[in-house]
This record gives C-alpha cells, sequence and structure tokens, in this order.
C-alpha cells in the first residue's frame, strides 16, 4: 500500500543546487515535488518543473540535453506536457524510475552540476499544476466536525452517520485556484439571526478551511470500485488546499442538500504536489478510534492501512493584515494541527468515493475537509477558533478579528519530519481578500 523506503530517502544525500541542503528547506533532494511553472509568463507554454531548494529542474530542458535519455518514451513523452495530468496517469512505476532519475540529475555525486536545466523559482511564474477535472471535498476530521456542531448544532454536534460513512461533497473544479491568486469576496444570500427574511449582499463571515488534497493518478473505469488495500496505487500526491468558506451563505443555504454557492466562489492549492514516494518516512497508524466507537465497514477496513495508513504532516495557518503590511510585521501564527489526527485515512476516503462505481480520472482532486485536532490552537478555521464570532482574537497590531477582513492574507504551511529523515516541506498556500465587486 503504502511506498517502501529506499535510496532517495537517504538522510545524507545531498544536491548541488546548495539552497536544498539547507536546514530546514522545504525542497531537499528528499522531497523532489512537481509542478507546472512558466519562465516569461505572457510568451511561454507552461513547463513541468520540480522544485529543489531554491530553483526549479526544468524537465523539458532536461529532456533537450539528454538528462532523460533511457527513460521510457511514454515517460520521456508525459515528463514533456503543459499539465501534471500525462504523467500522473502513468504506472506508478514509472514515477518511481522519474524519481530515481532526478536524484541522479540533481544529487551532488550524481551527473555533475548542469546550470542549463534549472531556473530561479523567484523569477518563475507558478501555474496550477493539474488539469482539474473534479474535485471533491471531505469531512475527514472528527474534531472539526465535533467543534463545527457544537456551534450550529449545540445538542446533537455529531450527526450519527459521521463515524460509519467518510462525508463528502462534490466541489466547484472551475474555481480552483493556484496559491497567491486573491479572492475577491462574495456576495449571495443570507438570513440574519434576527431577520424574517433573506438578503443579498457581501458575506460578512469569510472564513478559510485548511485541508491536505491527493491528486489521482490512475483512475477507474465506470462501475468499478477501488478496493482498500489498492487505493494508494492510484494517488500520486498530495497539496496544500484551502477551501474558502462564505459561512453565512452556507447556514442558510447548506440544508437539504449542503454547500452551494458559499464554497464555490474559490479553492486554492499550492503549486507543488509531494509525491506518495516522498512521503514514505513519514507514514503512521491511521486514527486510532476510542472505546465505543463502530469499526468501520469491511469494504473500508484494512490491516495494512490501520498500520500505516496516516501520514504525519504538520499544518500551520498564518494571517497577515493589510495595517501589518504596512508596519512590515511578519504573519502572525493562528493555528498548528496533524494530518494523523484525521478520522478517515486517503486510502478510506477514495475506497468510499468509488464504492457505488464512480469512477475517477487522472488528476482529479480529493480534498481531506479541515485538519483540526484534539486540543486549543489545533483549530483549522475561525469558525472553530472563534466560535462563529463569539471569541475574537487580537493581532499584533491590535486589530481584532472573528472573520476575515478585506486585505487579510491567509498564508498555509506544511511539513513533515522523523527521526533520521530530512524535513521536507510543501511549501505555502496563499490567498488575499479583496472587497466585493460593487453592484450598479
Amino acid at each position: 500500500m503504502a511506498h517502501p523506503i529506499d535510496e532517495t530517502h537517504d538522510p545524507n544525500l545531498r544536491s548541488w543546487v546548495e539552497a536544498a541542503n539547507r536546514e530546514g528547506a522545504d525542497f531537499p533532494i528528499q522531497n523532489l515535488p512537481l509542478g507546472v511553472f512558466r519562465r516569461t509568463p505572457s510568451q511561454e507554454r507552461p513547463r513541468i518543473g520540480v522544485a529543489i531548494g531554491d530553483q526549479i529542474l526544468d524537465l523539458r530542458r532536461c529532456w533537450e540535453h539528454g538528462r532523460l535519455k533511457g527513460l521510457p518514451d511514454h515517460l520521456q513523452q508525459a515528463a514533456r506536457a503543459a499539465v501534471l495530468n500525462p504523467l500522473m496517469g502513468l504506472p506508478a512505476k514509472s514515477m518511481s524510475l522519474l524519481r530515481q532519475r532526478l536524484v541522479k540529475i540533481l544529487a551532488a555525486d550524481g551527473w555533475g552540476a548542469d546550470p542549463r536545466v534549472i531556473v530561479e523559482m523567484a523569477g518563475a511564474d507558478l501555474g496550477l499544476p493539474v488539469d482539474i477535472g473534479d474535485y471533491t471535498d471531505f469531512y475527514a476530521s472528527i474534531f472539526h466536525a465535533t467543534n463545527v456542531g457544537r456551534v450550529l448544532r449545540p445538542d446533537s454536534p455529531l450527526l450519527p452517520n459521521y463515524k460509519h460513512v467518510p462525508i463528502a461533497y462534490h466541489g466547484r473544479s472551475s474555481s480552483i485556484v493556484v496559491s497567491g491568486t486573491p479572492v475577491v469576496r462574495p456576495r449571495g444570500q443570507t438570513k440574519p439571526r434576527d431577520a424574517d427574511l433573506p438578503v443579498f449582499g457581501a458575506s460578512q463571515l469569510l472564513d478559510y478551511e485548511v485541508e491536505l488534497g491527493s491528486f489521482i493518478g490512475r483512475g477507474n473505469a465506470l462501475g468499478q470500485p477501488i478496493v482498500i488495500d489498492e487505493a494508494e496505487d492510484h494517488i500520486v500526491g498530495v497539496c496544500l488546499v484551502n477551501d474558502w468558506s462564505a459561512r453565512d451563505i452556507q447556514a442558510w443555504e447548506y440544508q437539504p442538500l449542503g454547500p452551494f454557492l458559499s464554497k464555490s466562489f474559490a479553492t486554492s492549492i499550492s503549486p507543488w504536489v509531494v509525491t506518495l514516494e516522498a512521503l514514505a518516512p513519514f507514514r503512521c497508524p491511521a486514527f486510532v478510534r476510542p472505546p465505543g466507537d463502530p469499526q468501520p465497514l469491511p469494504y473500508l477496513a484494512s490491516g495494512v492501512n490501520d498500520l500505516q495508513g496516516g501520514i504525519d504532516v504538520t499544518v500551520e495557518v498564518y494571517l497577515r493584515s493589510a495595517l501589518m503590511r504596512q508596519q512590515g510585521r511578519e504573519a502572525a501564527r493562528l493555528s498548528r494541527s496533524s494530518f494523523r489526527d484525521m478520522y478517515w485515512t486517503v486510502a478510506q476516503m477514495l475506497t468510499h468515493h468509488t464504492s457505488n462505481g464512480c469512477n475517477l480520472r487522472p488528476g482529479d482532486l480529493l480534498a481531506s475537509g479541515t485538519i483540526s485536532g484534539p486540543h486549543e490552537g489545533a483549530e483549522g478555521c475561525l469558525l472553530e477558533m472563534t466560535r462563529r464570532g463569539a471569541h475574537p482574537f487580537e493581532l499584533p497590531t491590535g486589530e481584532a478579528r472573528s472573520f476575515l477582513a478585506d486585505g487579510d492574507e491567509v498564508i498555509v504551511r506544511a511539513y513533515c519530519e522523523a527521526p533520521g529523515y530530512r524535513r521536507i516541506g510543501f511549501g505555502t498556500c496563499t490567498g488575499m481578500i479583496l472587497p466585493a465587486p460593487t453592484v450598479a
């Protein structure tokens, strides 16, 4: 199920790209996440790149200069595409061959430094890494579900189906944007608590939701479910996700059919896809259910998943207001949580998604839902953190926040650490709130 640990994870590996060897670097040679970039945004076709330190390895240039020679033709062709979908659709063996070749190209004791095949990340334009056909957003944290339930349904915070089925809704792929894209405050229909009728206007309860997204590689045929012990064979890698949420719109619309316009206005993702191979040293047991909780139904149960279905990813959320930027202040950390606390694993989410015969395709995105933990300071959204605005917090400037204000920038970071291995990072997923459009 999980990828094996091999020579590509060796903590002693060093790269000729010096920035990759620095302590705490997000992109050491043990990581090698995939993305899409342009060197000259207005003039160049997108290219597939690999993050290494503060540089990008250009796979097209690698091919042009013979660095991919000897790899299967279909793999070389997919590496020259404008999006990751062709690579993601290849068998897992092909992705492993590519990872091994990347190490040879970039290792200090490999084939030697070749400045022709790298470009500076700071000067590149990072784009959406994948042509996302479908997007599904799960609700896999029992701590998030319980915290939100206490706000919305104090008498019965957790609905009876939660511990039996991985809950999700079908999201809007057309409004998924890459990190750094501004987010326009949405307008919509809301019903104030003291009003008899709804009103239409700009959302006043704008929120973030910090999540991890999984990209589908090899898909499945319509009508053919994927069994749980084969689920991760269909996942290439993961990214950061911020599923922006308009809580006042959501409260009015979500019953009886779930989220709609409160979610579809924007979802931000990080530009780099960290492969499951890179995450092999950071696998951990699945969430241990407390006594009294039902065990998963047989199609969602697996001894292998119990032992290594979790991923130990630390996720942090930061906020920087317009005033903080004016004063030159660093962003303030709001929360820190771990993906290992999720009630449902990535494999269980995918298995349940296909259990009715639903077909998944290369590049489809499955988001985890908000990553929250069991203690204060591990809340993955402001709805939880401020108890729907009842407990606002203060920024270093003295500004108070219950929900997001125009000009606020939300920054999500994540990383994996384990004794005996190099730390790897996910980069950042950022977005700044712009005012709602003026309507004449």
